[in-house]
């Protein structure tokens, strides 16, 4: 058992703790997240097919009674992104989140995906418009696909934390913070003051959270 846990690090980044008050599976997500094209081998990356069975396992084990997700990411690919955002906010196993160094572009939907989500002090969320590598048809189809996207990001944001559309917006389009970009840098503090993430703690806080969901939830299955 030992083996196949350290290979579960070492292949996917994920974990499950062992001889402990409850099951808890970790789930790493760190670095790029890498969708449908393979990055660099310099470039440390989460790739989601890994994630998505990973997930998919953690639903259906009985024996597994929660999720921490911890989050250190820079961004990446954006529809990947928020396809794992959307399996996390599915889940009926109960789910905690906690950002540490950064969730950065598509880290936000990823952080408040989970049923309840946590910051560290010195961690920050970086919000930004939607953006795109590669080239870019310079024609209205091009823009209105940018709009659909970020209506997407935006409506998930807002869905499963306590942000409004029009604070959140205003993050994204602030011209004034980020040097040759636009968006907003926000603190832990920051971020819990303005509804994007729940609380302000660290890992024993986001435990606690979680063991607690758990005693207070029926078990899924019979």
């Amino acid at each position: 058992m030992a083996t196949e846990n350290k290979d579960e690090i070492t292949d996917n980044g994920i974990s499950s703790a062992q001889n402990c008050k409850h099951l808890i599976h970790c789930l790493n997500i760190i670095g790029q997240i890498e969708g449908h094209y393979v990055l660099g081998e310099q470039n440390k990356t989460t790739k989601y097919e890994h994630i998505i069975p990973a997930l998919v396992a953690v639903e259906q084990d009985r024996s597994v009674e929660g999720l921490i997700i911890i989050l250190n990411t820079v961004g990446g690919d954006v529809e990947a992104g928020l396809a794992i955002a959307e399996l996390i906010s599915g889940m009926k196993t109960p789910t905690v989140s906690l950002v540490v160094g950064g969730g950065h572009s598509i880290g936000v939907p990823l952080a408040v995906s989970a049923k309840k989500s946590f910051i560290v002090p010195s961690a920050s969320m970086t919000i930004h418009p939607v953006r795109m590598n590669g080239t870019v048809l310079g024609v209205p189809q091009t823009l209105n696909y940018f709009d659909k996207m970020q209506d997407r990001i935006v409506g998930f944001v807002t869905k499963n934390s306590g942000i409004s559309e029009d604070v959140f917006r205003s993050l994204m389009m602030n011209t004034e913070e980020l040097v040759l970009d636009v968006g907003s840098v926000v603190d832990g503090e920051k971020a819990v003051e303005i509804g994007l993430i729940d609380r302000l703690g660290s890992l024993g806080d986001a435990m606690d959270s979680l063991y607690e969901m758990i005693e207070n939830t029926d078990r899924r299955y019979g």
